[in-house]
């Protein structure tokens, strides 16, 4: 079995981050799907023209493939999210097991964050992925451990058919935010653009020392600080905060271009992350451009899983699978 014969189908697939590390792994995407048309257009245009727009709820015929990757919606089980157990997006990932049968996977492989293991949804795929004959594995891990250069903890779900994926062996040094923020980027580069700051944020950016957050704003300037925070003491520093180049990035969320929601001020220029930055700490190549208006590029780049990440997940998958083809050739002869 050649690697390239190892075809994947992408379920949730965003702006395919999951599907570029497959890629790197050693994968060729069949088939991709998500709702955005912004998200599809960026897929297509970076990956492969394999992306329609659509739900994973509708009828339609999966082509085979060798490995169902799935990234459902996880504002549902997310810390930052309500946490609405009848949140009807959690239903959305029930459709997996069903897709899993229908294509013909024999691995399986679901992102999310770790509270999903915790999730009755997860008890209920975990059955049917159990009731479909899968071997189901889960692991947490830390996306600096893998050369990310950023800090983001996810789940993975592995379904397989053919016996125990091994778990990515993790590298033995981080990357830091600073070491992917200070490579050039090229004055043409239409990625390379932030909201300019304004009125009170304007004033409130300068104030923030290297390394600092919103408490520098409160001593320096307490008449541009709201009541609330002083409320809230010591929770949520890192708002208003500044990005540490000397270890990884906190996690690149959906909002990642508005300071208010977490340590996106960078490291020393008085505005907030570029959308290229946040690629970059998302590990998308600077070779990729994203389809659509800044706030849903944003959304499209926290919402994807980092790059190095999910390569070192897909590549114990092609190891799981070459592994298996070896085996079955062996007792063929």
């Amino acid at each position: 079995m050649h690697m390239h014969d190892i075809q994947f189908i992408d379920m949730f697939c965003g702006a395919g981050l999951f599907s570029a590390a497959a890629l790197a792994a050693g994968m060729a995407p069949a088939f991709a799907i998500d709702l955005s048309s912004d998200a599809i257009a960026t897929y297509n245009a970076n990956v492969r023209q394999v992306g329609v727009v659509g739900s994973v709820m509708d009828e339609r015929t999966l082509p085979r493939a060798d490995v169902l990757i799935a990234g459902p919606p996880c504002q549902g089980f997310s810390t930052l999210g309500r946490q609405d157990p009848l949140d009807v997006r959690n239903r959305l990932s029930m459709a997996v097991p069903e897709w899993a049968h229908r294509c013909g996977a024999r691995v399986v492989v679901i992102e999310n964050v770790p509270p999903f293991l915790r999730s009755s949804h997860w008890q209920e795929l975990s059955s049917a992925l159990g009731d479909l004959g899968y071997g189901v594995q889960t692991w947490e891990l830390e996306a600096a451990d893998y050369g990310a250069p950023q800090y983001r903890r996810r789940s993975f779900t592995i379904g397989s058919k053919i016996g125990d994926v091994q778990l990515p062996m993790a590298l033995n040094r981080k990357i830091t935010a600073g070491e992917v923020l200070s490579l050039p980027i090229g004055s043409d580069d239409p990625m390379h653009t932030w909201p300019t700051p304004v009125g009170i944020a304007a004033q409130r950016i300068p104030l923030v020392p290297p390394l600092g957050d919103k408490r520098d704003i409160m001593r320096a300037a307490p008449e541009l600080c709201p009541p609330s925070w002083k409320k809230v003491g010591c929770q949520a520093t890192d708002v208003w905060g500044r990005v540490n180049p000397d270890e990884p990035s906190n996690t690149i969320r959906c909002a990642f271009q508005n300071p208010s929601k977490g340590r996106y001020l960078h490291p020393t220029e008085d505005r907030v992350l570029s959308l290229r930055e946040g690629a970059r700490l998302q590990g998308v190549p600077d070779s990729w451009t994203f389809v659509g208006r800044p706030y849903p590029v944003a959304r499209q780049i926290g919402n994807g899983v980092p790059v190095a990440l999910g390569s070192a997940v897909m590549r114990s998958v092609v190891d799981a699978i070459r592994h298996e083809a070896v085996a079955s050739t062996s007792v063929a002869a």
